[in-house]
């Protein structure tokens, strides 16, 4: 069996159980056979040294096109799994990251949450890559529910993932070329054998390859357009959000998301959420808390406003707290009992609403700088990106700096028609920034 990159639990648990001879011998038939098919499929090197192979209409990484067929013969999700879509670089990494976060926030606490120390690919690994080791992985050792994550086209899903919840990102493909492009020529350049010999890629030539519909799980139109239809049909079944929309107001979105997946926010942890956006248009609370990083400093700061302001303010609070009589030597412990007492929201004295919390512990600028994202190690050859190629800006509009108005115009002459009639439109992303 070929060497696995490293998972999180419980994916990690698919791997490890015991298996037998006859289940590794059976695995290794399967993976030949579909090697012996994928040879006769067309294949592009207009990518190169990336290449691609048509496959049931759409052009599929060569390196991914027998996992592509293991998955559609051999992964058997339950009803209440979850399973994450994109195109490429249509915000694959914050969705996994957002997904992962809001279905497990009961379980992790925010000092030593898992997306602290693992990618959100190790969080929730991409279905393509998953099937890639040339092992069937165990499912069954998996909780209920799971999220699972894939770049497959609608038409290419197996039967058995029809059962379950689907969410689909799409992007503006102007920026979703942009990003690929930069992704791409990134991990060319992160290989130590390609340095030499591999200029990277050619964005003119490239972006006609994009145009044409030759790009890793494309057309991407074809691709965008199978979930849109099966989200206007089967709504209950297949969300489907737009990048340019979710940065806009991603808390909005989020609540959806978690709706969607069967944890919704409890009247609890909205009420909380509400009460400190309420509570920050206070001009003294504001002034107070800011900047707001650290809760006791914060809770100081109060106090002290207290202390030096008028004279009259800490009878005020003297009488508020007068029966503790502690008011000096523990100022900030009954702060916190005065704050209950006067509608201050605990997130305040504690922690922050629980919807922030999940959008700023997933936001890009934060994921970033998490020490294990930073990494700029890849591995070409085992197909594995530098952690760093996942955060380059993700940006609204960021086509603008790399793409000549003829370039953008082309793009969104073809995007206007091949989604003609379908009632989705990236119009609105279109305008300059």
């Amino acid at each position: 069996m070929a060497s696995q990159p490293y998972y999180a639990a419980p994916y990690s648990l698919c791997f490890l159980s015991p298996r037998a001879q006859q289940d590794l011998e059976r695995d290794e038939q399967i993976y030949s056979s579909y090697e012996k098919l994928t040879s006769q499929l067309p294949i592009s090197h207009g990518w190169s040294p990336f290449s691609l192979q048509h496959y049931q209409s759409f052009w599929i990484p060569s390196r991914l096109v027998t996992a592509c067929m293991a998955i559609q013969s051999h992964f058997n999700p339950r009803p209440s799994d979850i399973i994450l879509v994109t195109s490429p670089k249509s915000g694959t990494t914050w969705l996994k990251a957002l997904s992962f976060a809001t279905l497990h926030r009961r379980s992790f606490s925010l000092s030593s949450h898992p997306l602290l120390t693992n990618t959100p690919h190790q969080c929730v690994p991409l279905l393509e890559r998953f099937y890639s080791h040339r092992t069937i992985p165990n499912l069954n050792v998996l909780p209920s529910p799971t999220i699972f994550a894939t770049h497959l086209p609608f038409s290419l899903l197996p039967q058995s993932a029809l059962g379950c919840r689907i969410v689909y990102l799409c992007r503006d493909p102007k920026d979703a070329f942009v990003s690929l492009y930069h992704f791409l020529d990134r991990c060319i350049g992160s290989s130590a054998e390609h340095k030499s010999t591999t200029q990277g890629l050619d964005l003119s030539k490239v972006f006609q390859m994009f145009s044409r519909g030759t790009s890793a799980f494309a057309p991407f139109w074809d691709h965008v357009l199978g979930y849109w239809k099966e989200s206007l049909k089967s709504p209950e079944m297949v969300l489907f959000f737009r990048y340019e929309e979710m940065m806009e107001d991603p808390a909005s979105h989020l609540r959806r998301l978690a709706e969607f997946m069967g944890c919704p926010f409890s009247m609890e942890e909205e009420r909380d959420t509400t009460r400190k956006q309420a509570h920050q248009q206070n001009p003294f609370v504001k002034s107070c808390l800011k900047p707001y990083t650290n809760p006791k400093n914060s809770i100081e700061r109060i106090i002290l406003k207290f202390h030096l302001k008028e004279n009259r303010q800490p009878r005020v609070v003297g009488r508020v707290l007068g029966a503790f009589g502690l008011l000096i030597t523990d100022s900030c412990g009954l702060l916190r009992v005065w704050s209950d007492g006067c509608g201050l929201p605990k997130a305040w004295s504690e922690f922050d609403g629980v919807v922030e919390d999940i959008v700023k512990l997933c936001s890009f600028d934060n994921l970033r700088e998490v020490e294990v994202n930073k990494d700029n190690k890849g591995n070409f050859e085992e197909r594995r990106p530098p952690p760093s190629s996942f955060f380059r800006k993700g940006k609204v509009g960021d086509w603008v700096n790399y793409l000549s108005m003829e370039m953008a115009e082309k793009l969104d002459a073809i995007t206007k028609e091949k989604l003609h009639g379908s009632g989705l439109s990236f119009e609105s992303s279109s305008v300059v920034p």
